[in-house]
């Protein structure tokens, strides 16, 4: 059975796609078999960074590493058995098509709480949660009083819990989650630290690790029309990289390390 990676929250604009494509790359690359879904049927911001990468790839005869994308299938609905969720029945057909062809699944979530998106959760063996390091982001996991004091999960929290129990009644293994902290400025040391704390005290209550993410990067947003990553610069020419996207890559590689994912050494 393949491992299944979600990379999901339920606000916009934490990273989730180029977080979700650079953790596929790296596993390619790496030699892993690895498959792609994406979640948000309107938006598709995954699924078109992957279009973008055989596009480019095939324009320029490059040999890239690529990712088994695959879209939702179209179901009847007369075909449906009674009670059966058309949104489930795709899920799953989706998913049965790759799970004995590859080692990981990278189910990229949209930023709004979808039907598909909680189910997802529920599939999850990991569960990463992009943050912008802000309290506004914060807010997507706990509701907090007037003086920064935790006074309850929130509806995203709640969900994760629900997938949580649903797989502990189906005998499955508990899902690991890992909130991530995208987005970091060099500045606002205060905030940093103050976000710090606040996600460690929380990691604690419910039950989630907090690992770095990625900084706050243009190069970020120039490599996306062509379907590339931080990887990729070398095919491209790129002989000598700056400080910044060494950055970058290190980021990436403590990334991956921090996912522990099973079978993967990180050599890149």
């Amino acid at each position: 059975m393949a491992h299944i990676i979600v990379v999901g929250n339920e606000k916009g604009g934490s990273g989730k796609s180029t977080t979700a494509m650079h953790i596929a790359t790296a596993l390619a690359r790496m030699g892993h078999r690895v498959g792609a879904l994406d979640l948000d049927l309107r938006q598709r911001s995954f699924a078109r960074y992957l279009d973008n990468r055989r596009a480019f790839a095939a324009a320029g005869g490059l040999d890239l590493p690529m990712v088994e994308f695959r879209d939702l299938p179209e179901v009847s609905a007369a075909s449906l058995g009674p009670g059966e969720n058309l949104q489930d029945h795709r899920l799953s057909a989706a998913m049965a098509g790759l799970e004995s062809e590859v080692d990981f699944i990278i189910i990229d979530c949209p930023g709004s709480h979808t039907r598909l998106s909680q189910v997802a959760h529920s599939l999850a063996d990991t569960l990463i949660t992009p943050l912008n390091d802000s309290f506004i982001d914060f807010d997507l996991l706990a509701r907090t009083d007037a003086s920064g004091k935790v006074v309850g999960p929130s509806i995203y929290s709640e969900m994760v819990w629900q997938a949580r129990q649903l797989r502990a009644r189906a005998g499955l293994p508990p899902i690991d989650w890992i909130v991530l902290r995208n987005r970091l400025g060099a500045q606002q040391m205060h905030n940093k630290r103050k976000m710090g704390e606040a996600l460690s005290d929380l990691a604690r209550r419910i039950g989630f690790r907090v690992a770095p993410g990625f900084s706050e990067r243009v190069i970020f947003r120039e490599l996306f029309p062509r379907g590339l990553t931080l990887l990729d610069l070398r095919e491209v020419g790129v002989e000598h990289l700056n400080i910044s996207n060494v950055a970058a890559r290190q980021e990436l590689r403590d990334l991956i390390s921090e996912l522990r994912l099973p079978g993967v050494s990180v050599a890149f």
